[in-house]
């Protein structure tokens, strides 16, 4: 399985960014796609994600300015990026996570990451 990320720029603040995942080379839908994100000297943390029948959990930081969604049928997910504020700069990371069996064993991919830079 591989994800591949587009999307991502240089912005200005208040400008916006829809970043876009695709998973290829499988044949089942992932169960849960979302996005991470990393500033320089940080933590990798959650941005948003969204599961197979829509349920979405964003971060408190982009609550309001972020939205996902996905096309399961392209096993893609979106994140449209308003708002953007310079805090926000930083590699964003897209996500899949596969439910294996019965009992929640998973399996996790990750995309090779997108810079999103916004400057004031």
């Amino acid at each position: 399985v591989q994800l591949v990320e587009s999307g991502g720029g240089l912005v200005q603040a208040g400008d916006s960014l829809r970043l876009s995942c695709t998973a290829s080379g499988t044949t089942s839908s992932p169960n849960v796609m979302g996005w991470h994100r990393q500033a320089p000297g940080n933590r990798r943390e959650l941005v948003a994600v969204i599961t197979a029948g829509g349920g979405t959990n964003y971060a408190d930081s982009v609550g309001g300015r972020f939205s996902i969604s996905r096309d399961t049928s392209k096993n893609t997910v979106f994140l449209q990026m308003n708002s953007l504020k310079t805090e926000d700069t930083a590699v964003y990371y897209c996500k899949a996570v596969f439910i294996l069996d019965t009992n929640y064993n998973y399996r996790e991919v990750w995309g090779q990451g997108t810079q999103v830079t916004v400057s004031s």
